[in-house]
């Protein structure tokens, strides 16, 4: 039989597959031809492949989550049934409220760059947890929440739209507060706080600067008319350094006091031991090795910061200058 008479879609092998060309490889080619795509490389082959996996899975992840969820549940169940009454719960029933407000002032949302932006977010919410569990809490206020703050926060930890105990207001403090009632807590300030009114409203700057803008808190409390004052922290402490401090170790020493009433304990408590602070009145009775010079922005804030349990080191920015947030 002559080739004219073979029927047209009987080809050779080698019309039909080129040589060295896999089936697989060969299907890949006819659908990129039949969707009219351009050719695409192994490795975005791969990404598709991979993509179509997850999106197989979609509902084998959903039921492990649920049963994720409903195992914690059935823990945490057990846990309170087998309670010896310590738990946080038997604790917040015993809170005795305090009515002092602790106002932490966003206004300087300009003065910072993401990563500052980011510390003060972790600082943040180290103030709300400390708030919640402590037995005299205060009437906390975050103001002039907005900008960089706001969207960081939105991103990165969208629960704090359900954060209870606590006012988040767009405004300034200046127009939700008093001005009688007002303190700016500032370490520029030649008023030394000896007590705490807890009919006043004490403000803590909410700015991580590495030293670029120092005084700009006590500034602010001049030019809005404000009183302020300092911590009473060169009467219990020996340090020689710029008494600058994170706007969570200001949070949490004002907790301590409420609850001790001793500035002395307040500080030790919180402040970390192993920056080699020294009690004031000890202070001619300890070792040279005491009295080393504190770096500049000892207690800065560092995201993840624990300052009682796990303190972090000064960060130092591209300068050699060490982060030194707030209490300008």
């Amino acid at each position: 039989m002559s080739s004219e008479m073979l029927p047209a879609s009987i080809e050779s092998p080698n019309v039909e597959k080129k040589l060295g060309t896999s089936d697989g490889e060969e299907e890949r080619q006819e659908s990129r031809v039949d969707a009219g795509a351009e050719p695409i490389s192994k490795r975005q082959l791969k990404k598709l492949m991979k993509q179509k996996q997850w999106e197989e899975q979609r509902e084998q992840r959903k039921e492990k989550r649920k049963e994720k969820r409903k195992r914690k549940k059935l823990e945490r169940r057990q846990l309170e049934s087998t309670s010896d009454g310590n738990d946080r719960k038997r604790i917040r029933r015993d809170v005795a409220r305090s009515s002092l407000r602790l106002v932490i002032d966003c206004s300087f949302d300009d003065l910072m760059v993401l990563k500052d932006i980011k510390k003060l977010h972790k600082q943040i919410q180290r103030c709300y947890a400390e708030n919640r569990r402590a037995s005299h809490p205060v009437q906390f206020y975050l103001t002039s929440h907005g900008g960089q703050l706001k969207k960081n926060m939105d991103e990165n930890d969208q629960g704090w739209v359900n954060w209870k105990d606590i006012h988040i207001k767009s405004e300034h403090y200046s127009e939700l507060i008093k001005k009688e009632d007002l303190v700016y807590l500032t370490s520029d300030s030649p008023n030394v706080l000896k007590d705490l009114d807890e009919s006043k409203a004490y403000v803590i700057g909410g700015l991580v600067d590495h030293n670029h803008h120092k005084g700009v808190t006590f500034k602010q409390a001049s030019n809005y008319g404000i009183e302020h004052a300092q911590l009473p922290l060169a009467d219990f402490v020996k340090m020689n350094s710029r008494k600058v401090l994170a706007v969570n170790h200001v949070f949490e020493i004002i907790l301590e006091f409420l609850e001790t009433r001793d500035w002395q304990e307040a500080f030790f408590t919180i402040l970390p031991q192993r920056k080699g602070a020294v009690p004031a009145h000890k202070a001619g009775e300890s070792s040279p090795q005491d009295h080393q010079s504190l770096p500049e922005g000892w207690d800065s804030a560092s995201e993840g910061e624990r300052c009682r349990d796990n303190p972090d080191s000064p960060q130092k920015d591209e300068q050699g200058q060490q982060s030194s947030p707030v209490l300008q």
